[in-house]
């Protein structure tokens, strides 16, 4: 098990350097196929700049080529991405053993909320290109291989799509955008009831206490047009509940008496 940890973590990181790439480029409409090169210079990297973290650290955190400082953003998306990566092997291990085709769909799964969450984080924006694509493979998955929840997951999605689209039009669109409404809907077919009510929750919580500290540390202001980015909560609370949903059912119905 602990090789298998192991194996997945790295596996992760490697990923997590293609996946900055797909953070970076598709908001900005560039194509992901070119090849990597340094933000400020333009120089394009070698294969030997590409190293998860060791790169990075091998060079100070500077280009190799104009010195210019390298954002801790990188290896914080490869640490990132390792961790998923090994939570998830445990995850689909201790829900569907060996099953090496749901590994391989949560795999993918794990890679785009990781990039939804940087996107919206870094840019603003939920890309359309990441979410549908695999807002259809979940569909499909879920019709092909799990039959029996499909029209419960179907009608969380509806729900949580509703929920959140009654909030948007609400603020007029001040309390979150619409990319994160229909992120919602994908979070409620991925997980469905009571998880995505779980992961809404969980979103909520994170986002208010978030909010609330960067009020207090003087970074936002209420009353001002500053705007924190809602879709990376959704993925926490997304993550939060595919993980340890069960759990966090568990402990609540426990500590409410039921």
């Amino acid at each position: 098990m602990i090789v298998f940890l192991i194996l997945f973590g790295v596996l992760g990181l490697f990923f997590g350097s293609f996946l900055t790439v797909l953070i970076d480029r598709i908001p900005r409409n560039e194509s992901i196929f070119g090849r990597s090169y340094c933000e400020v210079c333009k120089s394009v990297l070698s294969w030997r700049d590409l190293i998860p973290i060791v790169s990075f650290a091998s060079l100070l955190a500077r280009c190799r080529y104009c010195k210019a400082p390298l954002s801790y953003y990188y290896p914080i998306v490869e640490l990132t991405t390792g961790l998923i990566f090994a939570l998830t092997f445990l995850f689909v291990w201790g829900s569907f053993g060996t099953n090496l085709l749901a590994l391989v769909f949560y795999l993918i799964i794990s890679s785009s909320l990781i990039v939804i969450f940087f996107s919206d984080l870094r840019y603003g924006m939920i890309p359309d290109k990441i979410l549908f694509p695999v807002f259809i493979l979940t569909i499909f998955y879920t019709l092909l291989f799990h039959t029996r929840i499909f029209y419960l997951n179907l009608l969380s999605s509806i729900g949580i799509f509703l929920f959140l689209l009654i909030i948007y039009l609400l603020t007029r669109g001040k309390g979150m955008g619409m990319g994160d409404v229909k992120f919602g809907a994908l979070m409620g077919f991925l997980l469905g009831f009571p998880q995505s009510i779980v992961s809404v929750y969980l979103a909520f919580l994170t986002g208010g206490i978030s909010a609330i500290i960067l009020v207090l540390w003087r970074k936002k202001r209420f009353g001002r047009r500053d705007t924190i980015p809602f879709g990376p909560f959704l993925v926490l609370g997304t993550f939060l509940s595919l993980f340890f949903g069960q759990e966090i059912i568990a402990y609540s119905a426990r500590l409410l008496g039921l």
